[in-house]
């Protein structure tokens, strides 16, 4: 069974849309939007858990690994 990071990806996002990228390491949250996420546009076809994967952290000095879910 597929979770719904296998199911969205991030041409489906809706432009107001918001994904929490928390870290796994520190814990720093920060925000992507679909213009953030649009840095180059073969990223449009990308699923949301391909994208959880090349993300990383922007807390300063920590550069971990984020996890993506819709905002709180």
């Amino acid at each position: 069974m597929k979770s719904w990071k296998q199911n969205i990806r991030v041409g489906d996002l809706a432009d107001n849309q918001r994904l929490e990228a928390r870290c796994k390491k520190c814990g720093h949250v920060h925000y992507l939007t679909r213009a953030i996420v649009y840095s180059s546009p073969e990223r449009e076809f990308l699923y949301i858990d391909e994208l959880e994967r090349e993300t990383v952290c922007r807390a300063r000095g920590c550069r971990g690994g984020v996890r993506l879910s819709p905002p709180r």
